[in-house]
Parts: structure tokens; C-alpha cells; sequence
């Protein structure tokens, strides 16, 4: 057999050809990955500490003063008695260890509300298996109002003072971690006097017939039971979670003239929707006062109307032995770190009987808020409320639910 000439002459090109095909596959990933490590290495120099911009300071100086429970001297934005108006106090904590605090703070609202409190607690109730509050303390409402009884209640209204003096303490106990047990024990003493400003006594007004223990100042041994499914990450602040709870109070009267027993069931279900970048948060509530020949005083009857129930209603605008309330609101996060927003609805009504309670009934507001909030709580909530009777602006110092 004989080899043609130019066949010899190719092979070597041939086989040069392959080899040079066959590496530069490699060639080309090693010149990437070259070029990648080239730019990790550029950008390593770039890197700076994240800085947070001039309003997320702000909102961070703000959570540190108001949320986390420094020791020494911090400001205090709560409520002496719903109606009081906008409420400014100042407090002093000493911690005792990790567990442990007593604490010292004073009220004073635009309305000449007052309060003062000593306690001695954990640092926030339901944070552990085992949570506790001792507490003793003094407030003054002079111009608590008084519409009447019932759902048809006048709008106008008259106003009385009461002052109560109470001492007492509170346990929760978790026994698993999504379920709550609460038990509580409190004196509480009230003396019920005319109120100051310009309206009408409630004394002149009405009489014992429609005002339930008027002209009395009884005592109470009140105690408190309570059982609940809670999922939710913190009471005073949640974006997901539920609660369900049933709560007792047995108003025992030291002269056992108006004893009195109640019952609370209270459900909230927070649905996160997109990653919880929009919250719709669900709330129920109904009291109902146990047997119909005890005698409720008129200032301790379940009411609606307020920052926290029927919102573009006054304080206390509605009262009666049994209440209903449900209250809906669509919250998204302007900044996750400090503030929140919502639109919000609420609907709610009374009556003198369980049975009573109808939804034709309901009272009805809309409103639009915003909220100061750490991951476990809300110091400061401001919302602008529209009812049939008005507009209402409202200030709270807890989560509205």
C-alpha cells in the first residue's frame, strides 16, 4: 500500500487542530474565572458598613427610648382612663436581674386625667413559661361621659369623676408554647363624684333606674381567670399568628350589694399575604354579664367606643350588660423596622341581653392609622376614625388588637 504525499503532510496539522479545539473549552473557563475573581476581589474593597439613612435613625432612637426597657428615667406615652385625651408621663425602672424589674411612672393628660403606679414585674408578660406583675396604683378620671344604656343612647352626654385606688397582682403561664393560662387578683376601691367642665352631672340626669349604682362608691375583690390558644409572636405586636381566650371576672363587693360576674371571648387571626408585606387582621370580641338580677354599676357595665373598640366613637359612647364587637384592618409596612400603616373597620353594638345582640344594630366606623412598633410592641398609635356622629383622632399606647 502507498501513502499519498500530501496525507503525510496533514496529519501533524490535523492533530494540532484537534488539540487546540479540545482546550479551549478550558482555556475559556479559566479566563472566567479569572475575571470573576478579579471583580470579587474589586468589590471586597468597596464594601462599607451599612448606613442607616437620617429617618431610620430617627425611628431607631425612637424604639430604643420607648420599647426596650432601659434602666433609669424614659418617657411614657400610655392612658390614665380612655377619654382622658392625649396623655404624656415619665417612668423609672431599676432591673433586679434578667427576669425581673420594678418600675415607677406617673400620667398626666390633656383632660387633668391622672395616674400613678408602682410595680414590680417581668420584664414583658408572656415572654416565658412564667410571667408575673405585682402592681399598686391611684387614678383620677374627672370627666368620664355618660350617655345612658343601650344602643339608642343619646348622643348627648353627662360626665361624673372617678377616682380608684387598686393593688393586686397577675400571673400568666404558658404550659405549651402556644397555649396561655392567666389568673388575677385585685382590690379595687372607686369613689364617683360630679365631674369637672361644663356638661351635665350624670346625677342630675338620671337616676338609679337608669343608671345602675348611682350614687354609690362600692369596693371590689375582683378576680380574673382567663385560658387561650395564642400563636401569635407577641401580644402587642404581630404579623401572623391567632388568638383565641375566654376570660372570668368575678366583682365580688366587700358590702355584697353589686356583685357582679362577667364573661369575655375574644378571637384575632392575623393572615399574612406576600411574604407579609400586607397583613389582614381579623378581630372578634363579645362580654356578656352572667345572670340578669345582678346589679352592674353603671360605670363597670361593657361599653363601646373608643381607641381600641368603635373608634370614631367617644369614649364609653356605648354601655350595656352585653356587648359585641368585630373589627377588620388592612395593615402594610411603610418600614419594617419602626412603622406601620392601615386602613381599618369597625362594627359593634349593645344590648341589655345576650340574645339582644343583633347585627342590624351595629354601630359602624372606617379610619386610616399609623403605628410606632418594635418587633414586640407598640408605644405609639395615632388614627384618624369617620362615624355617623363625627370625626374622632385617636391616640393609643398599645396595639388597637
Amino acid at each position: 500500500m502507498c501513502v499519498r504525499p500530501h496525507a503525510r503532510s496533514t496529519a501533524p496539522l490535523v492533530a494540532a487542530a484537534l488539540t487546540l479545539l479540545i482546550a479551549l473549552p478550558a482555556l475559556a473557563q479559566d479566563s472566567r474565572e479569572d475575571e470573576i475573581a478579579q471583580r470579587q476581589a474589586e468589590k471586597a474593597t468597596e464594601l462599607r458598613t451599612y448606613k442607616p439613612n437620617r429617618v431610620e435613625e430617627v425611628l431607631k432612637q425612637f424604639q430604643d427610648a420607648l420599647v426596650l426597657a432601659p434602666n433609669g428615667a424614659y418617657p411614657v406615652f400610655g392612658s390614665v382612663y380612655s377619654g382622658g385625651g392625649f396623655t404624656l408621663g415619665a417612668g423609672y425602672r431599676r432591673y433586679l436581674g434578667d427576669r425581673l424589674n420594678w418600675n415607677a411612672m406617673g400620667l398626666y393628660s390633656a383632660k387633668q386625667y391622672k395616674l400613678l403606679e408602682l410595680s414590680l414585674q417581668s420584664p414583658r408578660p408572656l415572654t416565658g413559661r412564667l410571667d408575673f406583675k405585682a402592681v399598686a396604683g391611684w387614678r383620677d378620671a374627672n370627666q368620664v361621659a355618660f350617655h345612658g344604656l343601650g344602643i339608642d343612647s343619646p348622643q348627648a352626654k353627662t360626665r361624673y369623676r372617678m377616682q380608684q385606688g387598686y393593688a393586686g397582682g397577675d400571673a400568666w403561664v404558658r404550659p405549651l408554647r402556644w397555649s396561655v393560662l392567666h389568673a388575677g387578683l385585685t382590690y379595687e376601691s372607686f369613689t364617683l363624684a360630679d365631674g369637672f367642665g361644663n356638661l351635665p352631672d350624670t346625677d342630675d340626669v338620671f337616676t338609679p333606674a337608669t343608671a345602675p349604682g348611682l350614687g354609690d362608691s362600692p369596693d371590689f375583690v375582683h378576680a380574673t381567670t382567663s385560658a387561650g390558644i395564642d400563636t401569635r409572636p407577641s401580644p402587642e405586636y404581630a404579623r401572623h399568628g391567632s388568638l383565641f381566650d375566654v376570660a372570668f371576672h368575678d366583682y365580688n363587693d366587700v358590702h355584697d350589694t353589686y356583685s357582679f360576674r362577667r364573661v369575655d371571648v375574644e378571637a384575632i387571626h392575623h393572615i399574612p399575604i406576600m411574604r407579609e408585606n400586607w397583613v389582614l387582621s381579623l378581630r372578634g370580641r363579645m362580654q356578656s354579664t352572667i345572670g340578669d338580677t345582678d346589679v352592674v354599676p353603671y360605670f363597670l357595665l361593657p361599653s363601646l367606643g373608643s381607641g381600641s373598640t368603635l373608634r370614631g366613637y367617644s369614649s364609653w359612647r356605648f354601655r350595656d350588660r352585653d356587648s359585641l364587637l368585630m373589627q377588620a384592618e388592612w395593615r402594610w409596612f411603610p418600614n419594617r423596622m419602626a412603622l406601620d400603616a392601615a386602613l381599618f373597620f369597625d362594627a359593634g353594638t349593645v344590648a341589655d341581653r345576650r340574645d339582644a345582640l343583633r347585627l342590624a344594630d351595629m354601630k359602624t366606623d372606617v379610619g386610616f392609622g399609623i403605628r410606632f412598633h418594635s418587633p414586640v410592641a407598640t408605644p405609639l398609635r395615632m388614627e384618624l376614625a369617620v362615624g355617623r356622629e363625627g370625626v374622632k383622632l385617636v391616640f393609643g399606647a398599645s396595639a388597637a388588637f
